[in-house]
């Protein structure tokens, strides 16, 4: 589309502005299978709990991997900079909005203690489920050592955009091929938001790819620094890059985790419908009983130091943790039984299973106020 005489742009598409087509074949939802498999490790459930501080304690990474799913804890938020975080979790629950910011900022300023991020792995580890942690691209090189003793399954690396080439002339960048060639547990790295980007990442080795630019319904990038793609048109191109990087590589399969911009199930089942593998999600999560957050979201892009790009959001708690994954639900606006809506919505098209599902038809359908 043209912008203007000297600037065409690509017409692009949020979940939003899509719908999925029914088949003609229906099926029970009691027969829909929703499990996803990454590397060694099966998971009943293909929503990921997203590395916030306000969503993803051990406790609730336990509970998550007790009911088959996978919660990612951030090892670079609140439980690896201080020995009890639970008196500053209530703090921040407690801030106006005007100093929430600056406040999340001070906070965050205490240093990452290496001997807490072998403590918080150590203590999901016990529980005998699957330990999922995240560092961002600056902080990898420095402590992946300590997690990698920890016992991690799987290694997240995730910041607001992540390529495979970037350039500093100020430290030496992190080498993605090189790191993940000489680990022996599978990493998820991104976000990512287009096919080049995702095709560099997954030459890497990367055994997921995660698309999107995190931070989700609190994050602020777009106001901030004019960055935004919607998501529906990411994940398929990066589903496209999936596919054509299997021909490349001789049928290397890489998972495609769609991160962010979720809110309600809909928008999960959407997600898939476009070629994701799994979903990475917060907010949902964030008004259950358990969320260390007590109500309230945010992110690590809402404390950065120089730049800010995300807020504390106010979600209220609408359930357990059982409830928002299982139901029964008592609402009608997609917020609870997560699992249950995607089954629906896979049995109605007439798919069993989630890489069926990727093939669904979809329309371009704008959401409008009589829907």
């Amino acid at each position: 589309m043209e912008i203007g005489r000297g600037k065409s742009g690509r017409r692009a598409y949020a979940f939003d502005d899509i719908g999925i087509v029914p088949s003609r074949r229906t099926r029970d939802p009691e027969e829909v299978s929703v499990a996803w498999q990454i590397d060694a490790y099966r998971f009943e459930m293909p929503l990921v709990v997203a590395p916030m501080d306000s969503v993803v304690s051990p406790a609730v990474a336990i509970a998550m991997g007790r009911m088959d799913g996978l919660a990612v804890l951030d090892l670079e938020g609140l439980w690896t900079r201080y020995e009890d975080p639970e008196p500053l979790l209530a703090e921040i629950t407690e801030l106006d909005d005007a100093r929430a910011t600056q406040r999340l900022q001070e906070i965050y300023t205490a240093p990452i203690q290496e001997e807490l991020i072998g403590r918080r792995i150590q203590e999901i580890r016990d529980a005998g489920v699957t330990v999922a942690a995240r560092l961002s691209p600056q902080r990898t090189a420095q402590f992946h050592k300590a997690v990698i003793d920890a016992g991690v399954d799987l290694f997240v690396i995730r910041g607001t955009t992540v390529s495979a080439e970037h350039v500093s002339g100020r430290a030496e960048p992190l080498n993605l091929k090189q790191f993940i060639y000489d680990l022996d547990v599978p990493v998820i790295v991104g976000g990512c938001s287009t096919y080049t980007a995702a095709l560099h990442l997954m030459r890497t080795g990367a055994a997921g790819v995660l698309v999107g630019f995190g931070g989700g319904s609190g994050h602020t990038t777009r106001t901030v620094l004019g960055v935004a793609v919607p998501m529906a048109t990411a994940v398929a191109d990066v589903a496209a890059a999936r596919r054509d990087y299997m021909d490349e590589s001789g049928g290397r399969y890489v998972h495609v985790i769609a991160d962010g911009g979720m809110t309600n199930s809909g928008d999960i089942a959407k997600a898939f419908a476009c070629g994701s593998d799994a979903v990475m999600v917060g907010s949902p999560f964030a008004r259950s009983s358990e969320a260390p957050g007590r109500g309230y979201h945010w992110g690590s892009e809402a404390h950065h130091g120089d730049v800010p790009r995300g807020t504390r959001l106010r979600l209220g708690t609408i359930g357990s943790l059982e409830q928002i994954l299982h139901g029964p639900s008592h609402v009608a606006d997609g917020s609870m039984n997560l699992i249950g809506a995607l089954r629906r919505a896979m049995a109605t098209a007439g798919y069993t299973e989630l890489k069926e599902f990727q093939r669904v038809q979809v329309v371009v359908a704008p959401r409008r106020s009589t829907d």
